[in-house]
C-alpha cells in the first residue's frame, strides 16, 4: 500500500480494546454489540475524535447473530454517531479485523475515506444455540403460519428429540476436522515437539505478564466490568506445569497439542483508529505508524490448514522490496504453538516459496500474543495491529511485520512502517 497513486498513506493513529477474558466468565452477559460500542467510544474520547470527523466504520465477527446482519451500522446507530457515517460488516474467520482494516485503509489511500475505525469482535459466551434441521423447519413453519390453527399444528409435530440442541461445529466443512486436529497433522509432518510447542506458551505468558506489569499491555485496553488486564495471562506457569497437560486433539501418545500450547476460547472486541496522513497531520496528531502493504494468501487444506503465513509473507516481503531481516519486530498469531513453530520452519527452510530467513526471537512477539493473551477471533488481527504500533512507537522502529494463520487455510500479513 504504502503511497497510493495520488499519493497518501493511511496514518495507524491508534488503536483500543477490551481486556480479553476466557469464554463463559466475566463478559459471558455482554453482547458483541456492547463490546463493540465500549471500544468506539471510549476510542472517540481518549484520542478526542469528533464523531462527524469520521467516514466509516468497519467491523467484524466470526460468531454471527442472526438478529444483527450488520453489527457496524449497528455501532453507529447505538451510539447516536452521525447518520451519515458508513458502517458494514466483514467476515472471515481469525484474519477477519486484518480484512476490516485493509478495507477502510484502501477506502482511505483512494480517497473515498479521511479517518474511520476498523476492528472487530466475538463473544463465544453467545454463540448461538442450533437446533437440528427437522426442528428448525418446523419453528420456521410455524413462525410462517398465517392462523393460529396452523401455528399449533405445526407445533404439534414436535418431539422431545427437537428440543436437544446442536452444538456449534468448530471443524472444517471442507475436511470435518478442527483446526487443532489439523495443526497435530501439521506438527508431525514439520517434526514440531511438545517442548517447542511449550516453550512458545511459556515465552507468549511470561511477556505477557511483563508487558501488563510495565504498563504497555494496560495502555491498549479499555477497562469494562471493572476489569482493566487480559485475565487469561499466567505469569506464574512453567514448563513443567504446561508439560503436565494432555493432549486435547490427539489423544494418543503422539498428541503433542494441549490446552497450554493452544490459544484459548476468548471474549472481546478490539478497534484501529485509521487517517490519511493530511487529517491526522490537519489535526495534530501524531501516527504511531503507517501501513506500508497488506497481502492475503490461502492454500488447500491438505498442504496445512495453518501455512498460509508460509506464502504470504514471503509475497508480501517480495512486493515491497523489503527483507525479514530489515523488520525491528514480527507480530505473529498464536492459534498453537505449533503453528507459530511451522511458519518459523517453513519461512527459515523455505516451502512453496522461497526462504526468507530466521526471526530472531527477541524481536518475535514480544508483548506476547494469543495464546497468553487470549484470541476473539475477528478481534485479534486489530489487537495485533494496535499491540505492534504501540510497540514500534515507544521502540521508534523502522518496521513491523503481522503474520495471522485463519481457518479455511488463509493468511493475513501486513507490513507497519515509521518514518
Amino acid at each position: 500500500m504504502g503511497k497510493s497513486l495520488n499519493g497518501r498513506r493511511v496514518a495507524v493513529v491508534g488503536g483500543l480494546r477490551t481486556p480479553f477474558v476466557k469464554a463463559g466468565t466475566y463478559f459471558k452477559d455482554l453482547s458483541p454489540l456492547a463490546m463493540s460500542t465500549h471500544v468506539v467510544a471510549e476510542m472517540l474520547s481518549r484520542y478526542g475524535v469528533v464523531a462527524d470527523s469520521l467516514d466509516d466504520i468497519v467491523w467484524g465477527r466470526v460468531i454471527h447473530d442472526p438478529r444483527i446482519s450488520n453489527i457496524a451500522r449497528e455501532i453507529v446507530l447505538d451510539l447516536r454517531l452521525p447518520a451519515r457515517i458508513r458502517g458494514y460488516m466483514v467476515s472471515n474467520n481469525c484474519i477477519t479485523s486484518a480484512h476490516a482494516i485493509a478495507n477502510l485503509a484502501d477506502a482511505i489511500a483512494g480517497g473515498r475515506s479521511e479517518a474511520g475505525i476498523a476492528g472487530g469482535v466475538e463473544s463465544m459466551s453467545q454463540a448461538p444455540i442450533l437446533f437440528s434441521r427437522e426442528a428448525s423447519r418446523i419453528f420456521l413453519e410455524a413462525g410462517l403460519a398465517s392462523s393460529t390453527s396452523q401455528q399449533i399444528k405445526a407445533l404439534l409435530r414436535l418431539r422431545p428429540r427437537h428440543f436437544r440442541p446442536e452444538s456449534l461445529s468448530v471443524k472444517e466443512p471442507s475436511t470435518g476436522l478442527s483446526m487443532g486436529e489439523h495443526c497435530e497433522i501439521m506438527a508431525k509432518q514439520w517434526q514440531i515437539s511438545r517442548q517447542v510447542q511449550d516453550e512458545i506458551a511459556l515465552r507468549s505468558h511470561l511477556r505477557a505478564a511483563q508487558a501488563t506489569a510495565d504498563g504497555r499491555l494496560a495502555a491498549e485496553i479499555a477497562p469494562l466490568k471493572g476489569i482493566d488486564r487480559d485475565m487469561i495471562v499466567r505469569g506464574d506457569t512453567s514448563l513443567e506445569r504446561l508439560g503436565s497437560l494432555r493432549p486435547v486433539f490427539d489423544r494418543s501418545s503422539r498428541g503433542t497439542l494441549t490446552a497450554g500450547n493452544s490459544s484459548p476460547l476468548t471474549d472481546g472486541a478490539a478497534g484501529v483508529l485509521l487517517m490519511s496522513e493530511e487529517r491526522a497531520a490537519k489535526e495534530g496528531r501524531k501516527p504511531l505508524a503507517f501501513i506500508r502493504d497488506v497481502h492475503f494468501a490461502s492454500l488447500h487444506p491438505d498442504d496445512g490448514l495453518l501455512m498460509a503465513p508460509a506464502l504470504a509473507v514471503p509475497a508480501l516481503l517480495r512486493r515491497t522490496g523489503l527483507s525479514l531481516r530489515d523488520m525491528d519486530i514480527v507480530e505473529m498469531h498464536e492459534a498453537f504453538g505449533a503453528q507459530v513453530a511451522c511458519n518459523l520452519a517453513a519461512w527459515e527452510q523455505g516451502w512453496k516459496d522461497e526462504a526468507i530467513g530466521v526471526v530472531d526471537q527477541a524481536i518475535l512477539n514480544p508483548l506476547g500474543s494469543s495464546i497468553a493473551v487470549g484470541h476473539p477471533f475477528a478481534a485479534t488481527g486489530a489487537r495485533i495491529v494496535t499491540t505492534l504500533a504501540g510497540e514500534m512507537a515507544r521502540k521508534k522502529s523502522r518496521y513491523g511485520l503481522v503474520s495471522i494463520c485463519a481457518a479455511g487455510a488463509m493468511a493475513a500479513a501486513m507490513i507497519l512502517e515509521r518514518d
